[in-house]
This record gives C-alpha cells, structure tokens and sequence, in this order.
C-alpha cells in the first residue's frame, strides 16, 4: 500500500503572521466604514439644514417631501454602516428597507400620474420582490449574536416551546429534560 507523507509540523510564525495581516486589514477597513460614517453623518446635516430653509415661504411641498425621504434613507444607510461596524456584515433587513424606501421616494417625487405605467409595474414588481425578503428573512434562523432584528423570532428557536417541555419530561430522550419555560416579556 501507500505509506502516509510525513506531515510537517505547523508553521506558527506563518500562523502569527497571517492573524496579523488579517487584523490589520480588518482594522483598516473598519477606519473606512468610519470615515464613511463621519461623511454620511455631515452630509445629513448639510441636507438638514437645506430641508429647513425650504420650509420657508414659499412653501415647495414635493421638494420638502423629497427632502424628508431622502434623510430617512440616509438615516438607514447610517443605520447600516453602524451594524456593519459591530457585526462586521450587512444586514439584509436595512438594506432591503433602504430600497423600498428609495423606490417609493422616486415614485413619490414623480408623481404617479405622470411616471408611466410599466415604471410603475416594474416598481410594483420590485416592491413585492423586497416584501418576499423581509418575509422570508424573519424566519431564517439568526446566524450572529448581536444585534438581531428579528428577536422575537429568535428566542423561538433559542428556546423551547411549553410543549416540548411538557413532552421532554414525560420523556427521557428529548433534547430538553427537565427544563422549565420561561416567558418573553409579552408574556408568551
């Protein structure tokens, strides 16, 4: 037969080196996010700002209107760098509100009436596609710690449900022995 090749012992300053480079990369990206965060953040205030001089008379009701939607999208864009920066990933949920928001802003700002109708049937299209993610996101288990839109959802699967504890102490096999449940704070 075959005899095994000797295996090498692991190289730990390769090991070391790479966990540096890795951090270090990490750590310049995350300076990244940051300066995007500053920026973002001063942007929003220069569109403040802008959004409160138009208030004055004469008054630009879409303009205003616009104005209001787009620092609501900004608002979430900020949002999502901010859980980028704890979690280090983008959450589907803000980016998927953000694009609704900005369809409708588009179709808002518009007007319905003059935007025809297969942009308004593509909208629809796009609007019914995002409300399937968010649908569908709430039910995928949770896969990091942290920040966790869908709590409620999650301590479903994080803990067991009256009736499984029922069944696991009449039952010597089941997961969850002797366990007693305890109520989320709605009481459930």
């Amino acid at each position: 037969m075959h005899e095994p090749l000797p295996s090498s012992p692991p190289n730990w300053y390769e090991q070391v080196k790479r966990n540096h480079i890795v951090r270090a990369l990490e750590t310049i990206q995350d300076l990244f996010i940051i300066s995007l965060c500053v920026g973002l953040f001063a942007f929003m205030a220069i569109q403040l700002r802008e959004m409160f001089v138009e208030l004055l008379p004469p008054l630009d009701f879409p303009g205003v209107t616009s104005d209001i939607l787009f620092l609501l999208i900004l608002v979430e864009l900020f949002r999502l760098l901010i859980i980028y920066l704890q979690e280090q990933r983008v959450s589907i949920g803000v980016a998927v509100e953000v694009s609704i928001v900005s369809v409708l802003r588009e179709v808002i700002v518009r007007g319905v009436l003059e935007t025809s109708w297969i942009q308004i049937l593509a909208a629809c299209a796009f609007l019914i596609v995002m409300a399937a993610l968010l649908i569908v996101r709430v039910y995928l288990p949770p896969t990091f710690d942290g920040i966790d839109p869908e709590k409620r959802f999650s301590i479903r699967y994080k803990q067991p449900t009256q009736h499984q504890v029922n069944d696991s102490n009449n039952n010597p096999l089941t997961p969850y022995p002797k366990t007693t449940v305890v109520a989320d704070k709605r009481g459930h």
